[in-house]
């Protein structure tokens, strides 16, 4: 159970935007292209040599070695992914580069590569920045209220949804299906974050109402780089072999679906995190509302510490990864018990305890959402 209270939540005398951007070292909010770059070539270099690596697991004795020799391949190599991913996620912010046609071009080749629609991503993502913890239009994670908890089908089989292998089935189907059905029809999203959208959420269509008519064309780009993609891993798997190319590149690939859901979900759901209401959200409130987790030196080298420092990411989604620590430090004194982390527990940890008692939420007398319904022990 968490300690109660260990997490404030947002009050009305939160200190305003411009006194934490004055704060903040100018250097924060300047992205080195060459220092960017750099991080670039490093994770390439590493995705290259975890590739040739293996080479030699072919040669290993027995079944039993090969496939243990396998998994820790996709295991690693999903991770150097997953870092691949986030430097495409900071040039979508414009944090990698000062120069946009550099963030947007290697943005959509790293994205497209991880079959990721890059523009479209970029665009909602941004809604997602831009109303963050609103029970309405924020675009990743809003929670269901109590009535409509009541009202799903698995709600309704009580016994079985408080049970360890309910809740294994059900985290194990978010972790897998929640980033490709998110991309295919924008679940968890607000019921008002696309009034535009009319049924069509797909990020694959140009013509879905996620985008203006001015930003078809970005849906199209973002489409030529997955098929071009696409036609990459089908002329590989003609001349390697299917399998091979499911072991080099899908098993890694299912791990960077994981790692993106349970890292987006972890930064916006905690007990003592609430959501807000059109009349009581605000942007500061809502960006206030992350949280700041760990994952120890492997997560802070490989996923570039975009797990560690979060909350300043969005107050300042400009600020670049490798300014973040900097920029939180010479905040927090300024947000003092406002300020939300949880870092005296494993991530994974975090995940099933999050998983098990963030249900749904209620309205409360201070006109916010918070938490219910699930197992506090």
């Amino acid at each position: 159970m968490y300690p109660p209270n260990k997490i404030k939540t947002a009050n009305p005398q939160n200190p305003s935007l411009k006194a934490l951007k004055d704060a903040i070292p100018p250097t924060c909010f300047q992205p080195s292209t060459t220092t960017s770059l750099a991080y670039l070539a490093r994770d390439i270099t590493y995705a290259t040599i975890f590739f040739y690596s293996t080479t030699f697991i072919d040669q290993l004795p027995t079944p039993t070695t090969r496939l243990l020799a396998w998994t820790a391949y996709g295991f690693l190599q999903g991770c150097i992914f997953v870092g691949l991913w986030i430097l495409a996620h900071e040039c979508g912010h414009g944090a990698f580069s000062p120069h946009p046609w550099l963030n947007d071009t290697l943005g959509w080749t790293l994205h497209s590569t991880l079959l990721v629609p890059y523009f479209s991503w970029k665009i909602t993502h941004a809604r997602h920045h831009r109303y963050t913890n609103h029970m309405g239009k924020d675009t990743a994670f809003v929670p269901y209220t109590e009535a409509e908890h009541k009202a799903r089908f698995l709600a309704t089989i009580e016994l079985l949804d408080d049970t360890p292998v309910m809740n294994l089935t059900t985290l194990a189907g978010h972790q897998i299906f929640g980033w490709p059905t998110y991309l295919l029809a924008s679940v968890t999203a607000g019921k008002q974050s696309y009034p535009r959208a009319a049924g069509r959420m797909s990020h694959f269509d140009p013509l879905s109402g996620l985008f203006t008519p001015s930003q078809r064309i970005y849906v199209w780009i973002s489409d030529v780089g997955l098929a071009a993609m696409g036609w990459v891993l089908v002329y590989l798997g003609r001349r390697i072999g299917l399998e091979r190319v499911m072991l080099l590149y899908f098993m890694p690939y299912v791990w960077v679906n994981h790692w993106i859901v349970a890292i987006t979900y972890l930064h916006h759901t905690h007990l003592s995190v609430p959501h807000y209401g059109p009349s009581t959200w605000t942007y500061e409130k809502g960006a206030l509302s992350a949280i700041d987790r760990t994952s120890g030196f492997f997560g802070r080298h490989f996923f570039h510490e975009i797990i560690d420092f979060h909350v300043i990411h969005h107050l300042f989604p400009k600020i670049t990864f490798y300014r973040a620590e900097e920029a939180t430090r010479a905040v927090r004194p300024l947000l003092g018990l406002e300020y939300h982390e949880r870092k005296d527990e494993s991530f994974m940890s975090a995940l099933l305890t999050t998983w098990r008692t963030c249900r749904f939420v209620s309205g409360g007398s201070d006109g916010a959402f918070h938490w219910g319904g699930g197992k506090m022990g």
